[in-house]
Parts: structure tokens; C-alpha cells; sequence
């Protein structure tokens, strides 16, 4: 019998597919090289068993082509036996502090804006006695003509009112100021989009600008209580700008801080 009369009557048998028989599956190697062989066009790209299909849509996870001792470690994240990581204590953590430390916070910022305010109104009121507002000259000022606000006892020595209401002001600007820095972020409100988080980003510039004023106010303060820039009898026109640069810087400060109050509070 030739070859056409052999493949003529195996035809119904096989139905001309050429599947191996089913013993043979089990040792077959599902590899990517063989599923491509059988489906290639070695043989005419004829129907893939069903086994076959099942291996090759399998995704390759390397395991069987890289060994153990060359797969690559995956960093694992420790969790304790209440399911949390180390950066969930930690968020946790931080949370917590800053819901304890920003009632604080608020509480010594109102405070710290009364003291300023008094302090500045204090300051003024020590500018008009001494150096009057807009007057032709010192014999105009109050503290000459005798109408120094609280006495003339304000006229020389130590501004008590003003100086208490100063220190005051800068002991609770510490702690205030002080607990801005140590209050964590742990969603990094600052950051983020939206309204409260531009009004945040505006309150810590505000912070900045009234940290340098107060620095300023206290060093001139100290300057001119010290007698860094003459008396009033010999450097009168010295001493004036001093104390107007005084005001100006006081007057900014205070404005900067009851910004940086209000834009948190309304």
C-alpha cells in the first residue's frame, strides 16, 4: 500500500489533526518553545489541544527559569500582630501630637496677638509723649508741653507699661512660635490642593515676616533702652528716626501676625 492509500484510511481515525495520544500529554513539556511548535507553521498551524491552550495563556512568573538562590528578594514591610506597619504607628503617632498641640498652639497665638496689640498701642502712645506726630519740632511734644499721656512720668526713665507689655508679647511669641515648628504634618496639608491648603501655605509666609519683625523690634528695643543711639537731650533728631523706624517695623508685625490669625480662623 502506498503512502496517499496509508493517510487516505487514517483519515477518519484521526481526523487528520495529528494530537499526540492522551499517555503522551503527561510528559509533554508545556514550555512557551513547544506551544509555539505546535502551533507554528512546522505544522501548518493546526488546532492547539485544549491542554495546550490552558499552559500557554498561564502567565510565566520566572519560577521555573530562575533559580532560588538567583530570584530577587522582595522588600517586605514588618507588621506586628495587630496588622500595623511601623509607618502606620508613626502616621498614627503623628496624628495624634497634632490634635493634642493645635488647640495649644491657637490658644498662645490669640494670646500672643493680645500682648502684641497692647504692646503696640503702648509703643505708640511712648512715641507721642516723647516725639509727638506731625509736630514742628520737640518743644511741641507732649512730654515738653506737659501732656504726656499717662503723666509725665512716661517722659524719662523706663517705660514700665510698654516694657512689661513687650516681654509679655515675646515670651508667648516663643511658645507660639516655638510650637508651630515641633507640630508635625502627617498629610502634608500644606501641599496639597484646594483652598485650605493655599491659605496654609499663606499663613506659614505670614510666620516668616513676623518672626523677623519681632527679632527686629527686640533688638532696637534694647538698642535704644541701652543708649545705643545717644540721648534725647544731644541725638534727639537720631533717636526720632530710630523710633519711627520702631513703629514702622512694630505696626508691620503686628499686622503680619493678624493676618496670619485670620486667614486660619474666618
Amino acid at each position: 500500500m502506498n503512502g496517499l492509500a496509508m493517510m487516505i484510511l487514517a483519515t477518519p481515525l484521526f481526523g487528520f489533526t495529528l494530537a499526540p495520544p492522551a499517555a503522551e500529554l503527561g510528559t509533554l513539556d508545556l514550555s512557551d518553545t513547544d506551544v509555539a511548535m505546535l502551533s507554528g507553521p512546522a505544522l501548518g498551524a493546526l488546532p492547539i489541544p485544549g491542554l495546550l491552550e490552558v499552559a500557554a495563556s498561564v502567565p510565566d512568573d520566572g519560577s521555573d527559569d530562575v533559580g532560588a538562590d538567583d530570584a530577587a528578594p522582595r522588600a517586605a514591610t514588618p507588621v506586628d500582630d495587630d496588622g500595623l506597619t511601623d509607618e502606620d504607628r508613626q502616621y498614627a503617632e503623628d496624628v495624634r501630637r497634632r490634635a493634642e498641640l493645635a488647640p495649644i498652639h491657637r490658644a498662645f497665638g490669640i494670646a500672643t496677638w493680645g500682648a502684641m496689640t497692647i504692646t503696640t498701642i503702648l509703643g505708640f502712645i511712648q512715641y507721642y509723649n516723647l516725639y509727638g506726630v506731625g509736630g514742628p519740632g520737640r518743644e511741641s511734644t507732649p512730654c515738653v508741653t506737659g501732656d504726656a499721656v499717662f503723666g509725665q512720668d512716661q517722659c524719662y526713665g523706663t517705660p514700665w507699661p510698654h516694657l512689661i507689655a513687650a516681654m509679655t508679647t515675646t515670651a508667648l511669641y516663643t511658645v507660639t512660635f516655638s510650637l508651630s515648628l515641633i507640630m508635625p504634618d502627617p498629610n502634608n496639608v500644606s501641599e496639597g490642593p484646594g483652598e485650605f491648603a493655599e491659605r496654609v501655605r499663606i499663613h506659614e509666609v505670614l510666620r516668616w515676616i513676623h518672626l523677623v519683625g519681632m527679632v527686629a523690634q527686640t533688638v532696637l528695643g534694647l538698642s535704644v533702652a541701652n543708649g545705643a543711639f545717644g540721648d534725647r537731650a544731644n541725638n534727639y533728631d537720631t533717636l526720632e528716626i530710630v523710633a519711627g523706624v520702631h513703629q514702622a517695623i512694630g505696626w508691620t508685625t503686628w499686622g503680619a501676625l493678624t493676618a496670619a490669625a485670620a486667614i486660619m480662623i474666618f
